[in-house]
């Protein structure tokens, strides 16, 4: 899928609440000391501000309740909601996708708990809710105390720990703050002893407070380093280079003085320009539709119908994922697809009978049978698969060959990889979460509709025969090379650089260093939103509660949305019954999210934020009303700049992360092998995660995925334990010098296990010499000799049969012979040794997968914590950096990894 990007023009984006005319509000304008009396005498506060920690954590169980039995103070009466795992699903070559998983959005969470009665009666239209839905929610258990990296035996509660924990970052923070400012003051005011020299030095090198922290990072000045002033008091990085871990084609290899270091003049590019010069290929179209066979036809009613082949095409797109239950089943994509189908079966003449040609008027859905189709393509997708490697390597030579010309584009001089340069191809919206337009058409993208921007001296790429661009732009202002609009949701999508391209790294680069620069003001931000809690000012109150939910709990800010738009939620959009409130200090929020992904949390606040919040949602005010009905999403962001240019909600998100990881890595100490210090980096993670508050649902799959994981490491056990027995065989006075303890079977191993084991590899073996046959037999026939006859395959397999007369002999023995060539006590003893180490390793990596399940560590790894955190990390514990950069990650961190050493602080 093409990537969008905020300097693109004609983007389709929202009014805000508010910026279109006059709010009306049902708050009022200043809050009644009284108001606050009373409020103080109900909840006292005494002083104490909490920090924001999740309360809830873990998978949630819905139980089925008689309806006297409902707890009248269920959150939001969603408790049934159910949160469906999207199914992977294979799409046409041409649009193979180029992400990983590790981008999902933070926000897939799904966390219940039950709020006793005793809740407050403003929220009665969340209680009504409860007992229509006749279901009731057991509570989640905590994070245990090894998600976050802590000792299981600690005898402090772990919701008091992890307080502790945020709380000594959070006067770090302030420590810290207080420190640069005062060292800038102090280096501010030194006498400059080489006045003459530095007016050679560009302006963006001044020690301005204000100036971002980018700004002060080293420059290039007429081909000499100027180092600039630091804007930390910590030990100034230096840039070392490292040795490319991958090959590189020599078609792609440049001379050495032509690699621009961008990091260490991060003032290029910061003009208006983004490019003087670009040249480049424009999209690469899906093929057009191929019609079915004659004898392949969807039916309705029992009855197979023709249709016109742009209906068929439609047709085909819900057909051919009936294997994707999640999406086939649900009634919203049902109803809008079948909406869909309706209209362009009467703009194309509606459908006939293959055998009659009477017309047939398609009119309930339940009647309709698209499993002809489904067959014909499943049948496709299998034949498929089974190609010879030979024809499968031909196949993807074809393709690579035709798209070769659209991978690369030059830009001002130099060759850069385009990110996704293939259009989407049409088929039906999927969506994520809950979003009201899944199963609609996605219609075919034509030339006509797609936007090119390119230098204005360069080659214009040609359209398809028979069409034309939509437009030619020369916008150099603009990093995106084209452009289109879906019709789904109106959104423009863009064709834009690879991840790793300098103009992608520059963008990820400014990015941190802004987080880095909101270092220096955290303390003032918190300090005055803590005092406007209890502001007498109502809009000033909301957004200091505002505020404090979004730095503490890493909400959104939210913007609203339209009528015909999904429901997403952020804080300044919050409604009514989004807010559950339950004495003294709890909030559960419940709403729609990013990507329509439901966000279902408990917290424990501060209570003065608390207290404001019942305020907010004080009579006249009810469901579908806005909490904070005197601040927007804009108004919010203008307040922050004044603290610092370019500040805004969001970067509390990547800030609380990367100094979060910052302080655990400078108390860290990783020892012992490779896996224990991936562990130990997954731990600094996971409590990173869990700490801002960045969680998701455990996956569908996990279960199996520990079972499997699992069986592995019994495996393990169960040959180690093998060699053990192997010993007794060449020496049974060996039981005697080891003790019979060390012979014993391991307590989580059984002999029906050890069977079931044991079938499995006389299984696997087998697999593994027909597939090796069956790959050679290809080979011979490719270089045109004969194949192998079955006779060989035969006679190959009778090690198998060796090896099950093997294990049914020990399990009626009991005894196990020792193996190999002159087997001896001393080869035996070092490789029980050996298993001794892969059995530690496989058991940390179960620990740690076991551990992950709740946190999103890929997502927080790549969006919110700094990447030269994760570099000076391998540095420092010299693990290479390959463990926890995948290829694609080392490309588009490239400058991470080259710019920082160990001693690097963010």
């Amino acid at each position: 899928m093409a990537s969008s990007d905020d300097d693109m023009p004609l983007a389709g984006t929202r009014k805000l609440n508010g910026t279109n005319g006059v709010v009306h509000s049902l708050s009022e304008k200043k809050i009644l000391p009284t108001v606050d009396a009373v409020m103080d005498r109900q909840i006292p506060t005494n002083g104490k501000v909490v920090p924001g920690i999740s309360m809830a954590n873990g998978d949630v169980k819905v139980e089925d309740t008689p309806m006297k039995d409902v707890d009248d103070h269920l959150t939001n009466g969603a408790a049934h909601a159910k949160r469906k795992v999207r199914d992977s699903l294979a799409r046409p070559d041409y649009a193979e996708a180029e992400s990983s998983d590790d981008d999902l959005p933070l926000s897939k969470k799904r966390k219940t708990t039950t709020a006793p009665a005793g809740s407050d009666s403003d929220d009665a239209p969340l209680i009504a809710k409860a007992r229509a839905n006749g279901k009731t929610v057991t509570k989640p258990p905590r994070a245990t105390a090894a998600q976050i990296g802590e000792s299981s035996d600690s005898d402090v509660p772990l919701g008091k720990k992890l307080v502790r924990q945020k709380q000594k970052i959070e006067k770090a923070a302030e420590k810290e703050a207080k420190q640069i400012r005062k060292d800038e003051k102090k280096e501010s005011q030194k006498p400059n002893k080489k006045a003459p020299a530095a007016k050679k030095v560009k302006k963006e090198e001044s020690t301005d407070d204000d100036k971002p922290l980018a700004k002060r990072a080293q420059a290039v000045v007429k081909g000499k380093k100027v180092k600039a002033e630091s804007s930390t008091p910590v030990k100034k990085s230096t840039s070392k280079s490292v040795k490319k871990e991958e090959t590189v084609d020599p078609e792609d290899e440049e001379e050495e003085e032509d690699d621009v270091k961008w990091w260490e003049d991060p003032t290029k590019g910061d003009g208006t320009n983004k490019w003087e010069t670009l040249q480049h290929n424009g999209v690469i179209f899906p093929p057009p539709y191929q019609p079915l066979p004659v004898h392949v036809k969807m039916k309705y009613d029992g009855v197979p119908i023709s249709l016109h082949p742009d209906a068929e095409e439609v047709a085909g797109f819900f057909g051919s994922m009936l294997n994707s239950t999640h999406n086939v089943e649900n009634p919203t994509f049902q109803k809008n697809f079948f909406d869909d189908f309706k209209a362009i079966l009467k703009k194309t003449g509606g459908a006939t009978s293959s055998k009659t040609g009477e017309k047939v008027d398609i009119k309930d859905f339940r009647k309709c049978d698209f499993r002809p189709i489904f067959d014909h393509y499943d049948a496709e997708r299998q034949a498929k698969k089974a190609l010879p490697p030979a024809e499968k390597k031909a196949l993807k030579a074809a393709k690579d060959e035709a798209e070769a010309p659209y991978l690369y584009c030059v830009w001002d001089g130099k060759k850069q990889k385009v990110g996704n340069f293939r259009v989407e191809p049409p088929g039906l919206f999927r969506g994520r979460g809950e979003h009201p337009k899944t199963g609609k058409v996605k219609t075919r993208v034509m030339p006509e509709q797609v936007t090119l921007n390119i230098g204005k001296e360069a080659t214009v790429p040609p359209p398809p025969a028979g069409h034309k661009w939509k437009e030619i732009k020369h916008d150099k202002q603009g990093t995106w090379l084209a452009m289109w609009q879906e019709n789904i949701n109106g959104n423009y999508k863009y064709v834009m650089l690879a991840a790793n391209s300098d103009i992608k790294g520059q963008s990820d680069y400014k990015k941190f260093e802004k987080a880095r620069e909101l270092k220096k003001h955290i303390d003032r931000i918190r300090k005055d939103y803590r005092k406007d809690l209890k502001s007498e000012l109502m809009a000033d109150r909301q957004k200091a509660t505002a505020m404090y939910l979004i730095d503490q709990f890493a909400l959104r800010a939210g913007n609203e949305k339209g009528e015909d738009e999904a429901e997403t939620v952020g804080c300044c959009s919050l409604k009514y019954e989004h807010i559950t409130l339950r004495a003294p200090s709890t909030v559960i929020f419940d709403f729609l999210g990013k990507d329509s992904i439901r966000f279902h949390e408990e917290f424990e606040v501060d209570p003065q934020v608390f207290k404001n919040l019942k305020i907010f949602k004080k009579p006249p005010k009810k469901e579908g009303d806005d909490i904070f009905d005197r601040l927007t999403t804009t108004q919010l962001n203008n307040h922050l700049k004044n603290y610092m240019p370019g500040l805004t909600a969001k970067v509390f998100r990547t800030y609380n992360a990367s100094f979060t990881m910052s302080r655990l890595l400078s108390e860290m100490k990783s020892e012992g092998t490779i896996p224990e210090k991936i562990k130990d980096y997954n731990d600094a993670n996971r409590k990173v995660a869990i700490l801002c508050n960045h969680k998701r649902t455990v996956a569908a799959s996990h279960v199996n995925q520990m079972e499997k994981l699992g069986d592995r490491l019994k495996g393990l056990k169960y040959q180690q334990w093998r060699l053990k027995q192997m010993m007794l065989d060449v020496d049974p006075k060996i039981k005697k010098k080891k003790g019979a303890e060390f012979f014993e079977l391991p307590d989580d191993l059984d002999e029906a296990w050890i069977q079931e084991h044991q079938a499995f590899l006389v299984e696997e073996q087998r697999n593994k010499i027909i597939k090796k046959f069956e790959k050679e037999n290809e080979k011979l026939q490719a270089e045109g000799e004969k194949p192998m006859k079955q006779k060989e395959l035969d006679e190959r397999l009778d090690v198998v049969k060796e090896l099950e007369k093997k294990f049914k002999k020990e399990n009626k023995t009991k005894k196990i012979e020792a193996e190999g060539k002159s087997p001896s006590i001393e080869k035996l003893e070092e490789n029980i040794i050996k298993f001794d180490a892969r059995i530690a390793t496989m058991s940390v990596q179960v620990e740690d997968k076991e551990n992950n399940k709740e946190v999103a560590l890929g997502t927080s790894k790549i969006n919110y914590i700094d990447p030269r955190l994760t570099v000076v990390f391998c540095k420092k514990f010299n693990l290479p950096i390959e463990k926890l950069f995948s290829k694609t990650l080392r490309e588009k961190f490239e400058w991470a990894i080259k710019s920082v050493d160990e001693n690097w602080t963010f």
